[in-house]
């Protein structure tokens, strides 16, 4: 009863419904989810285990159903229609219920699956925490390939929904209960110098900080940084020299200059290892930066993403990005409304 529920809830999106049930094969929408998330027939194919042939004859099936094309070639990628684009939410949400109502667990084993993984995460974490999960998955799931992709902060929550990444990491926001999240780190500022600045022979005091010059990553032109909201909220200034979009870069950069440079913790550590600088305390009392771990809440026992959540926190820890730093720090704002 339940089944037939969902299923003329999906037809009904199509302006279908009056067709007899008996004649539509429900694993078209299948195919139709596939293509649409993985951007083309032959990837497709690959994901559900099927010849490229079929798949082409599938989606055949579906454009004589629907009377639309669903997907246009562009470039190497095959692109949706605005008819897809309208009804892929609907599909996904009917296939997840018929799952979830079927009781048909998914078969998983990480050593055997070939599957492709998408991870949104900011270049900030991504030395410190890729090279672990990497390691892991280079042992215990060699058929497992990851994606890793920037998305902008307010298109998390569309992105997630629309199976375009699997998970996020980012900071705190305010997301729908569409989105499932869990805390997943701790970080804190730390200053980059290189050996031998005079700013570097004992504690950096403030007065020292704002009187030197400074490098910004952003993947913006112009807004504030995570040092700069804390500087403009104690309504002090500094100048900023350069403004890059890529840490390697600005590491590089204080190497051979005199300039500073303000970020991550963690990935400090991890990143100035190949260039010498040394590191400092940010010499303002700031709250550390929580990082959290999204995903769609359709996806919460999905086989896949469940393992590679757990895969994924357990390199967070060994990148060493749990500690909880200086025992006077204050606790975490919420920085949902922080720049990206």
């Amino acid at each position: 009863m339940r089944r037939n529920h969902v299923t003329n809830a999906l037809l009904e999106c199509y302006s279908i419904h009056q067709m007899n049930l008996s004649r539509i094969d429900l694993n078209l929408f299948v195919v139709m989810e596939a293509i649409y998330a993985e951007g083309g027939v032959t990837a497709a194919s690959r994901k559900l285990n099927l010849s490229q042939p079929a798949v082409s004859h599938a989606l055949g099936r579906l454009r004589d159903l629907f009377g639309d094309p669903l997907f246009q070639r562009n470039g190497h990628v095959m692109s949706p229609t605005p008819l897809a684009r309208r009804i892929i939410e609907q599909v996904r949400g009917s296939l997840h219920g018929l799952e979830a109502t079927l009781g048909v667990p998914e078969a998983f084993d990480p050593g055997t699956a070939s599957r492709r993984i998408t991870l949104a995460m900011r270049e900030a974490m991504q030395a410190a925490v890729l090279p672990e999960l990497m390691q892991d998955l280079a042992e215990h799931a060699p058929g497992i390939d990851l994606i890793v992709v920037r998305v902008d902060r307010r298109d998390i929550e569309r992105e997630l929904g629309a199976g375009r990444i699997d998970l996020a990491v980012d900071v705190p926001l305010p997301l729908t209960d569409a989105v499932r999240r869990r805390r997943l780190g701790r970080e804190w500022l730390s200053v980059v110098a290189r050996r031998g600045h005079p700013a570097a022979a004992g504690p950096l005091s403030l007065e020292a900080y704002l009187a030197q010059e400074h490098i910004v990553v952003s993947s913006r032109s112009r807004g504030l940084s995570a040092e700069e909201y804390e500087l403009s909220r104690r309504n002090l200034r500094r100048r900023v020299r350069m403004r890059c979009q890529n840490y390697w870069g600005a590491c590089a950069a204080v190497g051979r200059t005199d300039l500073l440079l303000t970020m991550p913790q963690s990935h400090a550590r991890t990143l100035n290892a190949q260039f010498g600088n040394v590191l400092l305390p940010f010499p303002i009392r700031t709250p550390a930066y929580d990082t959290s771990l999204y995903w769609a809440a359709g996806a919460d026992q999905d086989a896949v993403n469940l393992w590679f959540r757990e895969r994924l926190i357990g390199a967070v820890e060994r990148a060493g990005m749990w500690s909880e730093g200086p025992a006077d720090m204050p606790e975490p704002p919420d920085w949902g409304e922080m720049p990206g």
